[in-house]
C-alpha cells in the first residue's frame, strides 16, 4: 500500500522509544503538518522477520524493532524515523544497541527507504533537543527554528497530558488514546484489589502485548492491581535509584527498572514485585541482580521473568499464577496470625480460588 502524499509522511516503528516518546513525536510532527504512520502491532511474523536479519544474540526488543521497520517499508512508507538516542542528560547513556540503532538498521535492512536518523546526545555540545528535532524534520524541507520550537511545545503538551493520566492510574492504552486526541481525563476508579504487584521493566517490554504476552491483562484477570514506573514522578524515580545504593543514574532507561524497583520496595501497599527483562540484555541483567538482592533485605517477594521470541505462553502463565497464589497465601497467613499489615487491609479475606486447575 503506497502512502498518500508520501513527501509529508513519516513512519514510526511501534517499538523501543515509541512507548515512552510517541506522545511527544505525534504532537511535534502533526503540528508541522507531517502525517505520522505507525507500523502494525507486533505479531509472531514481526518477530520472525526481525530475527532473520540479525545475529542470534541480539536482544528481543531490537529484533522486534527491525521487524517493525520492515513492516513500514511493506506499507509503502518511504521516510522512517530511526532516532539515535545516545544520551538523555550529561553522562547518562543508552545501551550500545539503542545508540547505534541507525547503523544497525542501515546494515541489516537492504530494502530501499529513507532513514530519518536524528541524534540526541546531551553529553555532547550542539546535540540537544532542538538540534535533534531539526534533524528529524530536515528531510521534509523544514528549517525554520521558530516553527520547530513552536511544534515542540505541542509535543510537550501531548506528552504531559499522557503522563498526567498515566500517573493517575489510567491504563497505558487509554492514556495514550486520550492524549493523542488532545484530551485529559481522570478516571474515578474505586475498585479495590486484594493484591498489588509492581511490574518493573522497560515500557517496550511491558506495553508490547506480543512481547510480554499481555502480562498486565493476565495479572488483572487474577484480581491483581499492577503498578509500573509510569505511575511515578521523576523525583520518586531518582529517590528509588538511591534506595538501591546508586548515587546517580548511569543508564538512560535505568529509571524503568532500578528507580521503580527502589520506590516500590519501600511501598507497603506493594505485596510483591515482578522483574521482566529480555534475554540478552546486558544492562538489565545487572540491574535485575541488584534488585533481587535488595528485595531480600526488604523481605519483598520477587520473581524474575525473562522473555525472548521462543518464550512459551503456557509456562509463562504457570509461573505468574504460582507467584500470585503465593502472595495470596502469604497475605492470608499474615491476617490469620494477626500480623499488622495496615489498618485498611486488616479485615480483608482474599479469594485464592481464582487459579484454574491444570
Amino acid at each position: 500500500m503506497q502512502a498518500e502524499n508520501n513527501e509529508m509522511v513519516i513512519g514510526i516503528p511501534r517499538a523501543m522509544s515509541f512507548y515512552n516518546n510517541y506522545p511527544f513525536y505525534y504532537g511535534f510532527f502533526t503540528a508541522l503538518g507531517i502525517k505520522v504512520v505507525l507500523s502494525d502491532i507486533t505479531t509472531k511474523q514481526t518477530m520472525s522477520d526481525g530475527s532473520a536479519l540479525v545475529v542470534t544474540e541480539t536482544c528481543l526488543p531490537i529484533k522486534i524493532y527491525v521487524g517493525h521497520v520492515l513492516n513500514l517499508i511493506n506499507k509503502g512508507i518511504d521516510k522512517i524515523f530511526v532516532p539515535s538516542i545516545q544520551s538523555i542528560a550529561p553522562k547518562i547513556y543508552n545501551c550500545s544497541k539503542i545508540r547505534g540503532l541507525p547503523d544497525l538498521i542501515r546494515n541489516v535492512v537492504k530494502k530501499p527507504f529513507t532513514m530519518v536518523e536524528a541524534t540526541l546526545d546531551k553529553s555532547e555540545k550542539n546535540q540537544g533537543l532542538y538540534e535533534f528535532l531539526s534533524e528529524a524534520v530536515k528531510p521534509f524541507g523544514i528549517t525554520d527554528m521558530n516553527k520547530i520550537k513552536e511544534a515542540a511545545k505541542n509535543g510537550w503538551r501531548t506528552f504531559n497530558n499522557f503522563h498526567i493520566m498515566s500517573k493517575s492510574g489510567m491504563s497505558y492504552k487509554k492514556a495514550l488514546n486520550y492524549a493523542l486526541q488532545g484530551k485529559v481525563f481522570i478516571e474515578n476508579n474505586t475498585k479495590e484489589y486484594p493484591i498489588s504487584i509492581a511490574l518493573v521493566s522497560h515500557s517496550y517490554n511491558i506495553f508490547d502485548d506480543r512481547a510480554c504476552m499481555k502480562i498486565i491483562e493476565k495479572l488483572e484477570a487474577m484480581d491483581v492491581k499492577v503498578y509500573t514506573s509510569l505511575q511515578l514522578s521523576h523525583e520518586q524515580i531518582v529517590e528509588g535509584i538511591s534506595t538501591l545504593g546508586e548515587n546517580s543514574m548511569y543508564w538512560a532507561n535505568e529509571g524503568d527498572m532500578t528507580g521503580a524497583a527502589g520506590h516500590y520496595l519501600k511501598d507497603n501497599k506493594i505485596d510483591g514485585m515482578i522483574a521482566l527483562n529480555a534475554f540478552g540484555c546486558g544492562p538489565d541483567s545487572l540491574m535485575v541482580e541488584r534488585i533481587i538482592r535488595k528485595a531480600k533485605q526488604y523481605n519483598k517477594p520477587i520473581i524474575n521473568l525473562t522473555i525472548d521470541e521462543q518464550t512459551g505462553e503456557a509456562g509463562f502463565v504457570t509461573r505468574l499464577e504460582a507467584f500470585v497464589d503465593m502472595l495470596f497465601r502469604k497475605k492470608r497467613a499474615n491476617i490469620i496470625n494477626k500480623i499488622d499489615i495496615g489498618s485498611e487491609q486488616s479485615n480483608y479475606r482474599p479469594n485464592i480460588e481464582y487459579i484454574e486447575t491444570k
